[in-house]
């Protein structure tokens, strides 16, 4: 692990005074989504599958700052989407940093290089670029060619300007260990800070479900990785939550460690799942019943999940809870995380059966506004029109769902109007499904028809 003595002194005063106070549930990073706007469409990607009037919206400068004084974490994330498409994100950043806290501004690198003026170096300020592997394995994750290029052009440019740069990789059904590898290897050649890894998560609204991985099959992947790599390459993440991704360790699901701040309000549970938003982040604590998610809980759409939001903030947790987990990461800060062999057998794939999008309904369907509908239409990627009780039509996207009202997106609306689920009479799924059209198995034929091959498969195999 490679950070900052100064963020990993600011980290730890923060989870002891929250541990001194009694706090039961605390956050570590606040994931700060200005907007969902993006220049890339990512099969594997649940943030961009929104209509066009969600997708033109964003964040004030204000209602940033809000969100990180609300949350008062001591690191602040800013995914998206693309964040460096919002016109002021130099100034949501300058003003975070301002309070010495440390942003990580997650970007896919195509936009960096011309960006960089925008922005101070910084100890505070770190740009974490989302690199999927070698140029084949990225290009193909991203689906487009010509990023990865890109991508490392504007690292270099950033590194030689004085920032701090660090990658963020996720990792499909698929990941040839020994390019991985080689990835991490030339990452490094870069000079960039550190990595950070995590298997890839099956969003409910991201167009392939096909490529995620099960749980078995990310701790087998990760221990082939890992195997043999001593302390070669530096993580930004615990070294606890390594060995958890390589299966020596086993965790429960911290997803308050990491909430959700978004135009919808505050995401409820995490960065992962949509059950709906609160209004305040102490609304999201208290009304949100934690009990029901995580893979303990018993809840299918948690039972593979391993990714950072969830899991990294329990390793660092289990550092500070006795004096054997403290001794535990110190071990393995000193000589790097602890991996188990790799089974000989591949586990099986991953079959976990997923409710996608409508949930069976779809475009041109009408029914009944029962509270399954109901849910259907949150769940759908698309607009809808609600015929209410006095024959009024409305129409737009589905932003935000309880028993009693629902928060309705009209096309050119800058903000979502509060509709009584009582007065909804009908639901027709009238907008077109945001996720369809080019899927990934179009995508992976039309990248074989050009290079006749998999992507990083030795040609003629």
């Amino acid at each position: 692990m490679k950070v900052p003595v100064s963020e990993m002194v600011s980290v730890t005063s923060y989870v002891l005074k929250q541990r001194l106070r009694g706090r039961k549930r605390f956050p570590l990073v606040l994931m700060l989504e200005p907007l969902y706007r993006c220049n890339l469409a990512c099969a594997g990607c649940g943030k961009i599958q929104y209509p066009s009037q969600v997708l033109r919206s964003q964040l004030s400068v204000e209602e940033c700052l809000s969100a990180v004084a609300q949350a008062d974490t001591p690191v602040v994330a800013l995914p998206g989407g693309e964040p460096l498409l919002h016109p002021e994100i130099h100034e949501i950043v300058a003003k975070i940093v301002e309070q010495k806290k440390y942003v990580h501004l997650c970007t896919n690198g195509l936009l960096l290089e011309e960006k960089l003026g925008l922005f101070e170096p910084s100890r505070y300020l770190t740009f974490t670029v989302h690199m999927d592997g070698l140029e084949e394995e990225h290009d193909f994750a991203v689906c487009r060619e010509g990023t990865y290029r890109t991508a490392v052009r504007a690292i270099r440019a950033a590194l030689e300007r004085g920032f701090r740069v660090t990658t963020n990789t996720t990792l499909f059904e698929g990941a040839d260990p020994e390019r991985t590898r080689a990835f991490f290897d030339e990452m490094m050649r870069l000079g960039i800070e550190g990595m950070m890894v995590s298997p890839g998560y099956s969003y409910e609204k991201a167009p392939d479900q096909e490529h995620f991985l099960a749980k078995d099959r990310t701790r087998n992947l990760f221990r082939r990785i890992l195997r043999e790599s001593g302390k070669r390459w530096h993580f930004t993440q615990s070294p606890l939550f390594i060995e958890f991704l390589a299966g020596g360790r086993d965790y429960e699901c911290t997803p308050w460690g990491m909430p959700t701040y978004s135009v919808f309000g505050w995401q409820k549970p995490c960065y992962l799942l949509q059950e709906g938003y609160e209004r305040s982040f102490d609304d999201l604590i208290e009304k949100t019943p934690w009990e029901d998610y995580g893979p303990g809980s018993g809840n299918p759409k948690c039972a593979n999940c391993m990714v950072h939001s969830g899991f990294e903030a329990s390793a660092v947790m289990e550092a500070f809870s006795s004096w054997r987990g403290l001794g535990a990461m110190a071990r393995a800060f000193l000589f790097g995380p602890r991996v188990p062999a790799p089974s000989l057998s591949e586990p099986a794939p991953f079959t976990q059966p997923v409710v996608v999008g409508s949930g069976g309904l779809s475009r041109g369907d009408t029914a009944e506004a029962t509270p399954a509908v109901l849910r259907q239409a949150f769940d759908y990627r698309g607009d809808v029109t609600l015929t209410l009780d006095d024959g009024t039509a409305l129409e737009g996207y589905v932003a935000n769902l309880s028993e009693t009202q629902l928060a309705l997106w009209h096309r050119g609306a800058t903000a979502a109007e509060s509709v009584d689920t009582a007065r909804v009479r009908r639901v027709a799924f009238s907008g077109r499904d945001t996720a369809e059209g080019r899927s990934f198995e179009t995508w992976l034929r039309e990248w074989e028809d050009t290079h006749g091959r998999r992507p990083g498969a030795v040609a003629g195999a």
